[in-house]
């Protein structure tokens, strides 16, 4: 072989390398979208896309469905309110109402004397309060609802003062010192208002609640 000689299939050094044509090589094509048909989803996307549509659907109603259970609970809430309110106000008029009128048609509780059997009259009220009773040396006595005084009291010819509350008929005044008291006045009214001297109130009428006196006496 002589030098000049190359094997065969080498290239000389000097032969230029073969290059491939440029449409050959990758290229990066560009879709116009104006003039490009999109192609059609897939039987996959087509059911993903109609799930996803499905549970925003679902999600939709189910918040407008607790939006109104909480209107129709705040709104229950308010009108059932409003019906207490209604109810504890008229129940409120009707015993203040019932309030005036036992006030005014009260029973008014006074002191009275005896002097004889089946006689009394009527007595200043102090004579019927225990604690000026016991400050005078008297004493009461709770069974029988007699208030004695001492002796020397009622004058040297008189028998032991002996006191007990009266009570007067529905919304009358009580009898002046030393008028006569029938002995029906002696019976405490029951479901009545009932003041002392002072004008308070040791029973309590009307819607039929009472409290007990607690003076002597009663």
């Amino acid at each position: 072989m002589s030098d000049n000689e190359q094997p065969q299939g080498s290239s000389s050094p000097d032969e230029p390398t073969q290059q491939m044509p440029a449409d050959a090589q990758g290229r990066i094509r560009y879709q116009d979208a104006q003039s490009t048909t999109p192609r059609e989803p897939t039987l996959a996307e087509q059911k993903a896309r109609q799930m996803a549509e499905q549970r925003r659907a679902e999600a939709e109603r189910a918040e407008q469905a607790a939006a109104a259970a909480k209107t129709a609970k705040r709104r229950k809430a308010m009108i059932g309110g409003g019906a207490t309110v209604g109810v504890v106000a008229l129940v409120a008029a009707m015993y203040s109402a019932s309030e005036v009128s036992a006030s005014a048609n009260a029973s008014q509780q006074y002191c009275a004397q005896e002097q004889q059997p089946g006689q009394a009259v009527t007595a200043p009220p102090e004579n019927c309060d225990e604690n000026y009773v016991r400050s005078q040396g008297g004493y009461v006595d709770h069974h029988s609802g007699f208030v004695f005084m001492p002796l020397f009291l009622g004058g040297p010819m008189s028998p032991t003062p002996s006191y007990r509350y009266a009570y007067t008929p529905a919304g009358a005044a009580p009898p002046s010192v030393g008028s006569p008291v029938s002995s029906s006045s002696f019976n405490k009214p029951s479901g009545t208002t009932i003041k002392d001297s002072k004008g308070s109130t040791i029973q309590r009428g009307g819607f039929g609640i009472s409290s007990k006196s607690g003076s002597s006496g009663s």
